[in-house]
């Protein structure tokens, strides 16, 4: 990406925070630090891991190929079906200037919650629900866990925040807590009251102070074994920070399925040290 395109993008944000001021004042007032922050971010060159689906699988201790790919392709494709008879588009771009999941994060997150079994899951932005569809569905195939996912409807567009977890049938939402605000004032005291993450998706705010914002904080609370998938790390070096500085982890950065950005999957192995949040 050319510096040309970094720069229009940051003035975007900063007009997107201005309009942000006039619908929720008080989370607005917490993204004025990630919006001059941004000026200083740069991307990252990644040696991208082609073969991420086997590795993971792998440091699952799942069998490759994955039996459950199928079922999760059908899910996929149902979910997208669903929300065109809703009259909503799906896919890139189409939630306001944000986008829905990607399939290949679809395909990562639907495999970790199914082989690791995971009681709690964490997961920031909700948009229209599609990872979080994911999630519950792979929840309910384990037949336990649990889901919090902490969301702030879209700042910048009022008006397409009814869609917000469209995607998530009501007999799915047993297993989920919908907690509203920004990551920076819902997500320390949620993971305080939970005291434990076995998985966490991050598909929030995609700037390098806030992607390592969640990960220092969940890093302290996940459990040995456990995994982070992380999305749209392209464009900023938060996930490069945090993998870095963080001993006893082991990371994959993955394609995404338009190969329009990639994403990066993390371990927690036993004896990590997580750095102190930010």
């Amino acid at each position: 990406m050319t510096g040309n395109v970094f720069q229009s993008e940051k003035i975007i944000r900063l007009r997107h925070l201005g309009r942000s001021f006039m619908t929720d004042p008080r989370e607005a007032v917490r993204l004025v630090p990630e919006g001059l922050a941004s000026y200083f971010e740069h991307a990252v060159d990644y040696d991208i891991d082609k073969g991420w689906e086997p590795r993971l699988h792998e440091w699952l201790g799942a069998p490759w190929p994955c039996p459950e790919l199928e079922r999760g392709q059908e899910l996929w494709e149902s979910t997208g079906e669903e929300l065109e008879a809703h009259g909503l588009s799906f896919g890139r771009h189409t939630y306001g200037q944000y986008s829905d999941a990607d399939a290949a994060l679809g395909r990562a997150v639907w495999c970790v919650v199914l082989h690791l079994h995971p009681a709690v899951v964490v997961e920031t932005g909700v948009a229209r629900g599609i990872t979080s569809r994911v999630v519950l569905e792979a929840l309910e195939h384990n037949g336990e866990g649990h889901l919090w996912s902490v969301d702030l409807p879209h700042p910048f567009e009022p008006g397409i925040r009814a869609q917000t977890g469209v995607a998530v049938p009501p007999d799915r939402r047993s297993r989920w807590s919908y907690v509203e605000g920004s990551s920076r004032r819902r997500l320390p005291p949620l993971l305080r009251r939970l005291g434990r993450v076995d998985v966490f998706v991050h598909d929030s705010l995609h700037t390098a102070r806030n992607t390592r914002f969640e990960m220092e904080c969940v890093g302290r609370v996940l459990t040995p074994g456990g995994v982070m998938l992380v999305d749209d790390i392209s464009t900023h070096q938060g996930f490069d920070d945090w993998t870095r500085r963080t001993a006893g982890t082991r990371r994959l950065i993955c394609p995404s399925a338009d190969s329009e950005g990639l994403f990066g999957i993390v371990d927690m192995c036993p004896g990590a040290r997580p750095t102190a949040p930010s």
